[in-house]
Order: C-alpha cells, then structure tokens, then sequence
C-alpha cells in the first residue's frame, strides 16, 4: 500500500489536517511508529514493518509537512479521474457493456459503503436518466463527470 492511498480517507479540507492525523507524536515528521498508529485508528492492527518500511522509502527523506505535500501532488499528477471512476463502474458491470441496470445501481448506492438516499438518486438519474431498457449508461456519465459535456 502506498503512503498516500493511507490518508485519502481522513483529508479533509486541508492537506495539513491530513498530515497532523498521520503525526501521531506531533513532532512534525511523519515516521513508522505515526503510520502504524494511523493504521491502528483505521482499525488495522496487523501490519507488517516491511510495509511501514517500504512506504517511509517513498520519500526522499524525513517526511515532514513540505515532503508529505511533494509526495501527495506527486501521486496526484498523472491520475486519470475517468478511469478512476469508470474502473469502479465496471465492478458492477463484468461483461463490460458500458451499462448498467438502473434499478440494480440503485440498490447499490443505497444499500453499500456510503449510501446515497432516495433524494441523491433521483438527482442521479435526473441528470442522467436510464435509457428505455432501464440502463444507466455510466461510460456517458464518466465523461459528463469528468469533462462536463456529453460526448457526440
């Protein structure tokens, strides 16, 4: 696991937030000892040092505020939030149709992980309606996310 992908969790609005959490001994770096706390808040109790060592290696040295702040732009650069969105997508859809049943997707923003309510759905599907099959074209709508204009 990367040091980064840690902390996605707990930002909240500022990147300094993030760091003081994971600072668990408030002396300003981030070190094994503060990342095997920080896992122990998450709830996991069970990691192993090679782990902790090899996430203290991604940083050039000491990580303290400036090197946490190089280090999560760095895993930031790059990232394709489409593919991102749509990789989570086609968890749903294993033939990789490029659609899902509107009712099923439904049933599972209500019912897993964060549930949306009945008012966040049907914003949804306001926005983006299911076809007349009842599929919720969710390539469509990666691009509407992503790039803020439906493709042609």
């Amino acid at each position: 696991m990367c040091l980064v992908l840690l902390i996605l969790p707990i930002v909240h609005p500022g990147e300094f937030q993030a760091f003081t959490i994971m600072d668990q001994n408030r002396d300003g770096f981030i070190d094994k000892a503060d990342l095997r706390d920080t896992f122990a808040a998450l709830g996991r109790l069970n990691v192993k040092n090679e782990e902790l060592e090899d996430m203290v290696k991604e940083a050039p040295g000491p990580i303290n505020f400036t090197v946490f702040l190089t280090m999560f732009g760095e895993k930031l650069k790059g990232t394709d939030p489409e593919e991102t969105i749509l990789n989570a997508f086609k968890i749903f859809d294993p033939e990789g149709k490029g659609h899902i049943k509107a009712d099923y997707i439904k049933e599972m923003l209500m019912t897993q992980a964060d549930r949306f309510s009945q008012e966040e759905i049907n914003q949804m599907f306001a926005a983006f309606p299911p076809d007349v099959s009842g599929n919720l074209d969710y390539k469509n709508l990666c691009y509407v996310i992503t790039h803020g204009e439906e493709k042609d």
